[in-house]
């Protein structure tokens, strides 16, 4: 069986449910540029429908999970149903072309070689394998933000007691006047001591994308190799790894991709595989430079990785220049009604090259956490908190299937609050 017809058969494990047929409906709409249709709430309206919504309260906090289209949610249902069928059976004589098919797929759709990807658990996995990984030597430094996930900060924090690791912190401002000023903050930073630099591709608190590619060619020109956190970026925006020119990438496909929970991936460019140490033993066989050595973690969850294919597929039909600018759309429809009012702050930049679906905001002299309690009891608006590293607010994440009415909703209750 070729390799194509393998992915295909996959696919259709999974049956494509009564409630409508998307295919159809976006085959309607091939002609409308994707800047023309990001307002276009006829089409948006169709593709709503295609989700199963919680009616007891809009939900603006996709960015910690975005749940499953119906679609990709009855094709995992079926994975699920087919893995337990068939059993162990299954799991001795497929599941490992499969999971190398999935880490295929998503390799073509992050443009780079799939002898650089694996498919991990999560962007956790995915980067801690990489900072544990790095053959650390005491004084070593390595350059971070505040600003970065917590975990990834944390795993830091555990090679400094480790191995004598110093880490050195910077933050990134929100509202930067140029790349420059972004690039030049991480270039203070670096030392002839720095073996490693961590920076976001997009910071999930604010939403802030920064120029990785520029952090990374500075980096590469004193010696230092760079690690991206990509969780809140793949699925979101349209980008190719290899073109950030960094040497290792790490994301979450429960996020912008809609995959199940319990999918990431981890991409580590050719030429740095071997020099990670693996996160758990691989098998004695195995190449130095395979990057599959650095990918054993037990047995994982097979339905989840085989799901990846269906959340591929309707991220595609979508389209992905159509999310991005549905998502940006979204994001500016609400957050430059509310810019300039006074009492209000935005922790996101206001140019639409620096952010895209996700934005901070917060009330001055409120408290974030007072803020999200009452858009939730007050206004059936479910937001989180964020109260930390200079940014004060709540974190506002809409997916394509959220309304503008939706977020007029939330700009007024945002009015009200902030006494304008």
């Amino acid at each position: 069986m070729d390799k194509r017809t393998f992915i295909k058969n996959i696919s259709l494990l999974g049956v494509v449910p009564a409630f409508g047929n998307i295919d159809k409906w976006i085959a309607k709409y091939e002609d409308r540029l994707p800047g023309e249709l990001a307002s276009d709430e006829t089409f948006w309206e169709g593709i709503r429908k295609g989700y199963r919504l919680k009616p007891d309260y809009i939900n603006l906090e996709n960015g910690y999970y975005c749940f499953l289209p119906q679609e990709t949610l009855e094709n995992f249902i079926n994975h699920v149903r087919e893995v337990n069928f068939q059993g162990s059976y299954y799991m001795r004589t497929r599941r490992f072309d499969d999971k190398r098919a999935m880490a295929e797929k998503l390799a073509a759709l992050a443009g780079c070689s799939k002898e650089e990807l694996v498919i991990t658990r999560n962007t956790t996995e995915s980067l801690d394998t990489i900072i544990g990984g790095i053959h650390w030597q005491s004084g070593d430094e390595a350059v971070m933000a505040e600003q970065d996930y917590g975990a990834m900060l944390d795993m830091f924090k555990l090679v400094t007691k480790r191995y004598g690791v110093i880490n050195k912190i910077v933050s990134v401002p929100n509202h930067p006047a140029t790349d420059e000023e972004i690039v030049d903050l991480y270039a203070n930073a670096i030392t002839p001591r720095t073996k490693l630099l961590m920076a976001c591709h997009i910071i999930n608190i604010t939403g802030h994308i920064l120029p990785v590619k520029k952090i990374c060619d500075m980096a590469h020109s004193k010696g230092v190799k760079v690690l991206v956190d990509g969780a809140h970026a793949f699925g979101h925006f349209k980008f190719s790894v290899p073109d950030l020119h960094c040497d290792y990438y790490g994301t979450s496909l429960h996020k912008w991709l809609s995959v199940p929970l319990g999918a990431g991936f981890l991409y580590v460019k050719k030429e740095n595989i071997a020099d990670i140490w693996p996160l758990l033993g691989p098998g004695a066989d195995m190449k130095a430079d395979d990057i599959y050595r650095l990918n054993h973690t037990g047995t994982p969850p097979v339905h989840t990785d085989l799901a990846i294919t269906n959340s591929i597929d309707y991220y595609l039909k979508i389209g992905a220049e159509r999310k991005e600018e549905r998502l940006r759309y979204l994001q500016h429809y609400w957050s430059d009604k509310v810019r300039n009012m006074p009492n209000i702050v935005l922790n996101t930049p206001a140019e639409k090259e620096r952010s895209c679906g996700i934005a901070n905001v917060g009330i001055k002299d409120m408290k974030p956490a007072d803020l999200a309690e009452t858009l939730m009891k007050k206004y059936k608006i479910y937001t989180v908190a964020i109260d930390y590293a200079n940014v004060h607010g709540c974190r506002i994440t809409p997916n394509i299937y959220t309304t503008p009415k939706e977020l007029d909703l939330f700009v007024q209750a945002l009015t009200e609050l902030s006494g304008n």
